[in-house]
């Protein structure tokens, strides 16, 4: 499994409860910020999900476009594409209407040095779709970044814990939730917000950030002690199946797995399977970035894909030679600059 096709038609797999819940979702589905790291495998997954459950229905990703064949795979895959900059309101309004949207567009990376674009995208960006889709019902991905450092003798935070984003990212994603609750209130329109951290596969995350550094034999840092991990297809899955739990004001949702994840522990699982010692660097610290995704269990179930067979389909890639997306995830941080 080396070729991005043979990944892409694992991570748009559908699970069982998936197709049942797009078998009786009503009307079209369209992803804006489709372009991104989970776009591409969101829209196949409800693709393939619609048409396992006998479901008519046009699966839409708006983006600008910037990689070069994104589009192209793409329609080839039976998904209708748009070319489209959100920050155009012309273009925006140009797009069709769909009862069922998926907002993706954020900023992250690159914030330190562009604070203000990253405000722009997280907080500005959703006013604009949010206007234009008045009627539609709407989840939109966030991060569990709007918590504080949390003690890593528990489970993490709660929804109904206080929200504290450390540094301007957390802070402009904070902003972009108070924007659709703002909407979602004004509007009475329909929405869900998945605070997801952190969402893996083999060419991006958490697990691939350690494994090249357990493979290459650099260090890996301790800093952030635990983290919590989801695969990409169960987080697009519920993103999906969350369509039918929108509501106003926006039901709010941790999306991850759980528990929690010693690094030390993840870096020594790859190390065992390639015969490689791992280097460590720092101490792990009595806080971490987490979350408790206890109330996201309850209404989707647990995610099926459990850490040994994440680790596993990663090590796998890595070993072999499969590709990065070349955007580490600076898990380690704890200063809230990206």
């Amino acid at each position: 499994m080396t070729h991005d096709a043979a990944l892409e038609e694992i991570l748009s797999r559908p699970t069982v409860p998936l197709v049942e819940a797009m078998g009786v979702l009503p009307g079209d589905l369209m992803l804006l910020g489709a372009g991104g790291k989970m776009g591409p495998s969101l829209a196949r997954l409800a693709r393939r999900a619609s048409e396992q459950a006998g479901t008519r229905r046009r699966v839409i990703a708006v983006a600008r476009f910037s990689e070069a064949g994104l589009e192209a795979a793409l329609r080839a895959d039976g998904i209708e594409t748009f070319a489209c900059d959100l920050f155009d309101r012309e273009q925006v309004a140009a797009l069709p209407e769909a009862p069922n949207l998926v907002y993706l567009a954020g900023q992250k990376f690159g914030t330190t040095g562009q604070e203000a674009r990253t405000w722009a995208v997280n907080a500005v960006l959703p006013a604009v779709v949010v206007e234009r889709f008045p009627g539609a019902r709407i989840v939109a991905f966030s991060t569990g970044n709007v918590y504080p450092l949390w003690p890593v003798d528990s489970e993490g935070p709660a929804e109904t814990d206080t929200v504290d984003p450390l540094g301007e990212y957390a802070q402009s994603a904070l902003a972009r939730e108070r924007v659709l609750e703002f909407y979602s209130r004004k509007n009475r329109t329909e929405m869900a917000v998945l605070r997801l951290n952190y969402a893996v596969e083999p060419r991006y995350g958490v697990l691939r950030d350690i494994a090249d550094r357990v493979w290459e034999g650099r260090p890996v840092s301790l800093a952030m002690g635990r983290v919590n991990l989801i695969w990409q297809r169960d987080a697009n899955a519920i993103a999906l199946m969350a369509l039918a739990r929108c509501a106003t004001p926006p039901l709010v949702l941790n999306v991850t797995g759980r528990p929690a994840h010693p690094v030390r522990s993840l870096a020594m699982e790859f190390g065992w399977r390639w015969h490689r010692e791992p280097v460590f660097e720092g101490r792990a610290g009595t806080t971490a970035l987490l979350s408790n995704s206890a109330r996201c269990e309850e209404i989707f179930g647990a995610p099926e894909t459990g850490i040994g067979e994440m680790i596993e389909r990663v090590a796998e890639w890595v070993e072999q030679g499969g590709r990065s997306l070349g955007k580490p995830t600076h898990f380690e941080t704890r200063d809230g600059r990206f």
